[in-house]
């Protein structure tokens, strides 16, 4: 048995330049993977292909604003060109923005629907003729929110639900094809997500501060343990398991919101 499990794979990693999707990056990597790492940042992009590189396994950068529907496709193509085909593909690119059911925009809701959910939905049908070949997999990125109701991230938790309810049914319209799709759902982990949808540096302390005492565990997750998760579900360890969403969340889901 090969020490690297994933060795001779490809992985297709949206969101690669930060946070969980730049932890997905360096785990498959480490696993044997060439890596698709798919994000909107040049400078970053190439500081993640040189992590790859110096563990050994290959990568291929494509800069792209995924919420356009030829960059998705054009990503998706590029990969299949180069590397031959994809085995995983882990939607961990995500939006996250704050808005109560009297106050989001019509916008801000279309724009959490697009990044987190039509983006995945696109980028699993673009890349399902070779998952399909190689008997691959999906994982995508939820969040604690698909599963509960929390206020102030109305649409946040909306997309999340739909991005579950999308996992779900393409995992039962795919099994038959051999292809498995599961997700993960994470409490707070600390990434830069929320500070990208508006919130302070002094405002982003105080809520790390805060969710120590909201999560059970007693603290937030590190972006590596939920890649830990996500190269476990994608691995052949994982062949029996399709169509579920993991909790990953230090107890979060089984708490009154608060």
């Amino acid at each position: 048995m090969s020490e690297k499990p994933f060795t001779g794979k490809v992985a297709f990693v949206t969101g690669a330049t930060s946070g969980i999707g730049h932890a997905c990056a360096i785990a498959f990597a480490t696993a044997g993977a060439n890596v698709v790492c798919v994000g909107r940042k040049a400078e970053a992009l190439k500081n993640v292909e040189q992590k790859i590189r110096e563990l050994g396994a290959e990568a291929l950068t494509i800069q792209a604003d995924l919420s356009r529907e030829q960059e998705t496709e054009r990503a998706i193509q590029h990969a299949i060109e180069i590397f031959g085909g994809i085995d995983v593909l882990v939607n961990a690119a995500g939006h996250i923005s704050s808005g109560t059911i009297e106050n989001t925009s019509l916008a801000a809701w279309d724009e959490m629907m697009n990044v987190n959910v039509r983006v995945s939905f696109q980028l699993m049908q673009k890349a399902l003729p070779s998952l399909i070949e190689r008997r691959g997999n999906i994982v995508n990125v939820s969040s604690v929110t698909g599963l509960r109701a929390f206020p102030g991230v109305l649409a946040y938790c909306v997309s999340k639900a739909a991005l579950d309810q999308l996992t779900r049914c393409a995992s039962l319209e795919l099994a038959a094809k051999g292809v498995r799709v599961n997700a993960v759902n994470p409490g707070v982990v600390v990434t830069e997500i929320h500070k990208r949808g508006g919130m302070s540096d002094e405002a982003y302390a105080a809520f790390l501060e805060h969710s120590k005492t909201t999560h059970p565990l007693g603290r937030t997750g590190r972006p590596e343990e939920i890649a830990s998760l996500i190269l476990y579900l994608a691995s052949d360890q994982a062949s029996w398991i399709t169509g579920a969403t993991y909790s990953i969340d230090g107890g979060r889901a089984q708490t009154c919101a608060r």
